[in-house]
């Protein structure tokens, strides 16, 4: 089996499957709880937030453990509308969000909330001007990705949070799930009020994650009820599935420093070596854009043919987000880098991890082209 679908979701690490079930066999009380049991629970949470936070660079009471990144993105959107809809009703983001922010938001459209997308050039990337343009004094929340999970294209995060120091009122909110351990990003420089991570993204667990809040920065709750995450999201923590987040993160971050060249060299070979091929664009930038994701368009194909066909040969790519794959229409980040519909219908995602080899990628690419040159038959006897 070749994977290459890591920015669906990691494989997690061995090391972190072990922490999950020794802390579910032997910590499993409630960290609520008064008793021995419990405070040996409270006490491993409040380790892996401190570690989170080190390797966040953040303060660790600013960590807020969720479930995910779609819970995350609608805690930071939602609970910022909620908590001061009193002082405005607008929300800038952009046109190639993540669907947990764009239906959160557009959730919020149905509740009398004003949204602003802003456009991307071609190779899907916000110009800051544009951002800061579109504020108005019923501005309350920028919401915007670091890396876009489809095509890799990394968004002027510190310009726009930079700009917005003009402008106390608004709030900031970056989706960093893609980034993670791939594109370092400081979050004090880059003046960010909120910060989504997930860490089934960087070999966690699925069900784990957590949201940077600011200190001083206030937002409403969607969950309610027993106080837990100073009263921000309330139920009983997954102590196994944080502990191991934390644990992820850790040696996430250790490979990030120590084997980045190998995942650029990987990733050049397999954009060097499928630009030649006749019918295929490449739609990731050569420029501002992450080390792990390669976006492909074959220009008459159908994008879910490509990964059914390559799935029968064990190799596993995808078309867009995994949150979207299913549906049946062109990737609305395609579109809105302006690519045209046959080409967007035609665009597999190829997202790498520390762990893929070039051997892989070089079987990978063999692979694909043989892929390629049948459908491409099939297609031509079929007309």
């Amino acid at each position: 089996m070749i994977y290459f679908d890591n920015s669906a979701t990691t494989k997690p690490y061995e090391e972190v499957l072990q922490a999950f079930v020794q802390v579910n066999k032997e910590f499993f009380g409630n960290p609520s709880s008064l008793h021995a049991l419990g405070g040996k629970s409270e006490q491993l949470l409040t380790t892996a937030r401190e570690q989170i936070a080190q390797l966040a660079g953040v303060h660790s009471n600013e960590i807020i453990f969720t479930s995910g990144g779609s819970e995350g993105n609608n805690l930071a959107i939602k609970g910022t509308a909620l908590m001061h809809r009193s002082r405005g009703n607008h929300i800038i983001t952009t046109s190639v969000e993540h669907p947990a922010v764009t239906e959160a938001c557009e959730q919020l459209r149905m509740l009398g909330f004003d949204i602003t997308y802003i456009d991307v050039d071609k190779d899907g990337r916000v110009s800051s001007d544009d951002m800061i343009r579109a504020v108005t004094d019923k501005t309350i929340l920028v919401s915007m990705i670091h890396v876009n999970n489809e095509v890799g294209t990394i968004q002027p995060v510190e310009e726009v949070g930079r700009r917005l120091k003009d402008f106390p009122k608004v709030l900031f909110h970056v989706d960093n799930v893609q980034g993670a351990s791939k594109v370092p990003l400081d979050i004090y420089r880059s003046n960010i009020d909120l910060c989504t991570f997930s860490a089934h993204k960087f070999h966690g667990l699925k069900g784990s994650g957590f949201l940077f809040v600011k200190k001083g920065v206030k937002i409403a709750p969607l969950i309610s009820g027993g106080n837990q995450e100073k009263s921000l999201r309330s139920g009983t923590e997954n102590t196994g599935g944080i502990v191991a987040m934390a644990k992820a993160f850790r040696i996430a971050e250790n490979k990030r420093k120590s084997n980045m060249e190998s995942l650029l060299e990987i990733k050049k070979y397999i954009i060097h070596q499928l630009e030649e091929v006749p019918g295929l664009v490449i739609n990731t930038p050569r420029d501002h854009a992450a080390p792990h994701i390669v976006n492909v368009s074959a220009v008459g194909l159908k994008g879910e043919v490509i990964v059914h066909a390559l799935a029968e040969q064990g190799i596993f790519i995808s078309t867009t987000s995994a949150c979207s794959s299913k549906d049946k229409t062109p990737s609305g980040t395609l579109r809105a880098m302006g690519v045209p519909e046959e080409e967007a219908t035609g665009a597999i995602r190829i997202s790498l991890s520390y762990e893929n080899t070039l051997e892989e990628a070089e079987k990978m690419v063999h692979t694909f082209k043989q892929v390629l040159d049948r459908l491409n038959k099939v297609m031509r006897r079929n007309k």
